[in-house]
């Protein structure tokens, strides 16, 4: 039988009855595997040797009616039904036959396109990339017309053609631009990128969810080795080593982008606010990262790897500008800059003017804050893994942080400013000769006028940013408590009157203070716990100092321990303060201290009477007093 198969094959071979060939071939090859075994057995030995040899004449013979049919200036094959019967054969031989013909086939049909678009030629550069792909779009048409009939579906021809046709396209590309650099420009790049991974879109959506379907019918491992290969940057990913001209171009771009907003903001002034609404941003923060916007989703079509990377230390450096060039300068407190724009002949005017343009430059920069970070997610997001852990914008998330702290820190200080001619004005009263308790005095009623003029006219400006409303309060509270502790250190001597009088003061600014976040407010909002505390502690302690000056101080040891009672404060410095306050001569206050100190506990070396331990004790607690508050 298989003597009389391999003649009969020899014989169909000879007359090109491919249709009859391929099923006896594969039947012929499939009983000599099981002779195998056999062939140190002359007969079966030749036998094998006659088969092989009439597979290779075989495969040469197709190899030559292929050649033979094809046209060598129409670059296209002849419709004859016996080279579709020829493929089945094919695909009964050695794999290596059907790949050598494939290859032969697809570098005929790529022959003319190479020819088209040589190197030197204008048609081939990247203005006209265009064509290249409309070309392949036509050799599938002709294809369809010419050879499709010729080919078998499994065997992807198409799809064939056209990974090869990628991969020459990039290496045409590659030379074409490594030759002609300087001709490049962001035009041009992203004119040729774009027209590019649309023409890969289209191979990916025609090739690859074809093969989806197909492996949809098929066994896993039979749909693995149909699978095509991926048309992902087949031929855009040579654009990469190139994008640096598109950063540069971004570069530029935003220095001049940052440049004009400067102008703009000179020319313009502080942006367009009505009293009683929250403090606008300024409109070029909006403008910056729609711009940012903008590149990044451009930027992410080129490119998911280093130069996502690079556009991001773009970025960062034009935050930084930003930042030093507009915000810092928008500050009232610099002395160049936009300051100048708020000078007005009218004083309260300029103080509400820098009080509304502190608070712009505080929710622009809770803004860029904000939009960073999320600026900083999108890149990771749409970033390849071993690129998205090198994008970081921690530093100039950093510098907007503390321009707010800055900010925070302006407001505090104008509103303290506001207040100093009423702390200075506690001095100016003589204490020890009132003769009686009156209403709040009147420099508990200019600060408390200060108040209820700026605390609202801030909450409405920082509506949207309500924390920091919040950290404003807490700010000012440690800021004022204890200028007004020390002013109240100041007022002496003091009477049993005078302490009474202030003592009625200091409960009046402490129930303002409690109120403070909700001051001039429609609706009460109880402050936050850590704001009460802050508070209360404070004002409790100026409301002890004027209970310690109304006590009776007959009995010098009974006045001590209320001191160490009532204000738990080992500190000869305040201690020595209350008793100035209370009208004690200096050999008394010595007599009273060494009293506080054999009571309290404190070691004989800590000399009361030197005034610079003193000064040296009084300039450690406004250090401390200093860290506390920033």
């Amino acid at each position: 039988m298989l003597v009389g198969g391999v003649d009969t094959l020899a014989t169909l071979t000879k007359h090109r009855k491919y249709d009859e060939a391929a099923p006896l071939l594969q039947g012929v090859m499939y009983v000599m595997h099981h002779f195998t075994p056999y062939h140190q057995i002359p007969q079966i030995k030749d036998l094998s040797d006659k088969l092989d040899k009439l597979l290779r004449d075989l495969a040469a013979q197709i190899r030559g009616d292929f050649e033979e049919a094809h046209s060598l200036y129409e670059c296209k094959l002849n419709c004859q039904p016996s080279l579709a019967d020829a493929c089945l054969v094919v695909d009964a031989l050695q794999p290596r036959v059907k790949e050598d013909l494939i290859n032969w086939f697809v570098d005929r049909q790529l022959a003319e396109y190479k020819s088209l678009f040589r190197e030197y030629d204008e048609v081939s550069w990247l203005d006209k990339c265009d064509r290249r792909y409309a070309w392949l779009k036509r050799c599938f048409l002709e294809y369809e017309e010419d050879c499709a009939r010729i080919f078998p579906d499994q065997w992807n021809m198409p799809g064939k053609i056209a990974n090869d046709f990628c991969k020459v396209t990039r290496k045409m590309l590659e030379k074409q631009m490594k030759n002609r650099v300087s001709e490049l420009d962001v035009k041009l790049l992203l004119f040729a990128v774009q027209k590019t991974q649309a023409f890969e879109k289209l191979l990916m959506e025609r090739f690859e969810q074809e093969h989806h379907n197909e492996s949809a019918e098929e066994d896993e491992t039979e749909a693995e080795k149909k699978a095509p290969a991926s048309f992902h940057n087949a031929i855009s990913g040579c654009f990469e080593l190139y994008l640096n001209v598109y950063i540069d171009s971004q570069d530029v771009n935003l220095t001049e982008l940052v440049e004009k907003f400067v102008v703009e903001l000179k020319e313009g002034g502080v942006p367009t606010y009505q009293v009683g609404e929250p403090a606008p941003l300024l409109p070029s923060s909006s403008d910056l990262f729609v711009f940012y916007k903008k590149c990044l989703v451009q930027c992410s079509q080129l490119s998911q790897g280093q130069a996502l990377v690079d556009l991001t230390e773009v970025f960062r450096k034009h935050l930084q500008n930003y930042h030093t060039s507009l915000l810092m300068p928008s500050l009232p407190s610099k002395s160049s800059g936009f300051a100048s724009l708020l000078k007005d002949k009218d004083n309260n005017k300029v103080a509400m003017s820098e009080v509304v343009m502190i608070c712009i430059v505080l929710c622009t920069s809770e803004y860029c804050l904000e939009t960073t970070q999320q600026l900083e997610d999108k890149i990771k997001e749409k970033a390849q893994e071993a690129y998205a852990e090198k994008i970081s914008f921690n530093s100039e998330m950093e510098l907007f942080s503390n321009t707010i702290t800055t900010c925070l820190q302006e407001l505090v200080a104008h509103l303290d400013s506001l207040c100093e001619p009423a702390l200075s004005a506690m001095l100016k009263v003589n204490w020890s000769t009132l003769d009686s308790v009156g209403d709040q005095s009147a420099y508990t009623t200019s600060i408390t006028s200060h108040l209820a003029a700026t605390i609202p006219a801030v909450r409405d400006l920082l509506h949207n940013s309500r924390k920091y409303f919040t950290n404003y309060c807490l700010k000012f509270a440690n800021s004022f408590i204890p200028k007004y502790v020390n002013q109240i250190y100041k007022c002496k001597p003091v009477s049993t009157v005078g302490a009474e009088q202030l003592l009625l003061d200091t409960h009046s600014l402490k129930t303002v203070l409690l109120q403070l976040p909700s001051l001039g407010s429609a609706v009460a909002r109880k402050p936050t716990p850590s704001f009460t505390k802050t508070v209360s502690q404070g004002m409790v302690r100026a409301e002890m100092i004027l209970k310690l000056v109304m006590a009776p101080s007959e009995s010098q040891l009974a006045f001590v321990e209320s001191y160490i009672n009532l204000l738990s404060d080992k500190d000869i410095g305040d201690f020595q303060k209350v008793l100035e306050m209370k009208g004690f001569k200096r050999s008394e206050q010595m007599e009273m201290i060494e009293l506080f100190k054999k009571t309290a506990n404190i070691p004989d070396s800590e000399d009361v009477g030197n005034v610079a331990d003193q000064d040296s004790s009084r300039i450690r607690k406004l250090e401390k007093l200093i860290k506390k508050q920033f």
